[in-house]
């Protein structure tokens, strides 16, 4: 089984963004299901750059969970790209079954059933 990026929302809109290197943080949420099935879930990741990541190490006393992170250069940074490449790493994952795909998932962005006990 494989899925496939249907959405990506990212919040703020980067246009509304300061442009300043320690500023850009948002969350992009990832609307992903399978490729031959309906059906859809949520995947938040943060995007950030280095230097806001560094910010939030040094306000947390020097270590910072960066897990769930995806880390873009500023100058450089590009919605499309971002798109594309997010898309791309989605479609790699492969697993028998959907909740198996993901936790796999899971690695890159928040799932919203993780850790979900039935």
């Amino acid at each position: 089984m494989r899925a496939v990026l249907k959405r990506l929302e990212l919040v703020p809109d980067p246009s509304t963004l300061s442009g300043e290197p320690n500023d850009l943080s948002l969350l992009a949420r990832m609307t992903v299901g399978p490729t031959d099935a309906p059906g859809e879930e949520s995947f938040d990741v943060t995007v950030c750059s280095p230097e806001w990541l560094a910010t939030a190490c040094r306000a947390t006393g020097g270590i910072f969970d960066a897990r769930h992170h995806v880390v873009v250069n500023v100058d450089t940074f590009d919605q499309r790209a971002l798109r594309v490449w997010l898309s791309a790493r989605v479609q790699e994952v492969e697993a028998d079954t959907w909740s198996a795909l993901g936790d796999r998932l899971g690695r890159l962005a928040h799932w919203e059933f993780e850790d979900y006990q039935a």
